[in-house]
């Protein structure tokens, strides 16, 4: 049976984005398991306008044709981490964005969080675990927060994310937890097709 795929998105298009660090590195720590296959999806491969569709995608698909291969994108994945920063104690636009334009592809799928900021993005990530529960994900516990002592360590003194072991172990536990929920959900799914 084929392993089951985790896309990793990046939840910041801006130029100059720290989201390519963590996103890198947690595929990285990832890449090394033999359960779960691991992609980085980019929300810059997919440019999509401010969410304008007549309806809301659990009623139809979005006409947009970004929107689209971002649907078609996301149909392919069992599963997901979203590497998310903090703006104004919240996520990006872009990301909450990216997240309205689909539905059906993130149902009965597993989510789980990296979140980088002042506070990890603990903020932007207790409103995304809102966001996912609407559209029927399952929002695993264990996240890594990406704090401002280690962003700047890596920022400022040449560090790099594994220089910080609680984020590895963290990354461990949130992957542990992914594989559980992700091959839980497939069956299932698989189950009711």
């Amino acid at each position: 049976m084929a392993r089951p795929k985790i896309g990793i998105i990046i939840g910041s298009t801006r130029e100059g984005r720290f989201g390519d660090k963590p996103a890198r590195w947690i595929h990285s720590i990832a890449a090394k398991r033999d359960d779960l296959q691991f992609e980085i999806v980019d929300l810059r491969d997919h440019p999509m306008p401010f969410f304008s569709e007549p309806m809301s995608p659990s009623r139809g698909p979005a006409k947009n044709e970004h929107a689209q291969a971002w649907a078609a994108k996301l149909a392919t994945l069992d599963g997901f981490i979203i590497v998310t920063p903090e703006y104004n104690h919240g996520p990006s636009a872009v990301l909450k964005n990216a997240l309205d334009y689909a539905y059906s592809e993130f149902v009965r799928k597993p989510v789980a969080f990296v979140g980088y900021g002042g506070v990890g993005a603990a903020r932007a990530i207790e409103q995304l675990r809102l966001v996912v529960s609407e559209l029927q994900m399952v929002s695993v516990r264990n996240a890594v927060h990406v704090g401002m002592v280690e962003f700047l360590g890596i920022l400022q003194q040449g560090k790099g994310l594994d220089d910080f072991p609680h984020l590895v172990q963290a990354a461990n536990g949130l992957l542990d937890d992914l594989a559980w929920w992700t091959k839980a959900l497939k069956q299932a799914r698989t189950a009711n097709a």
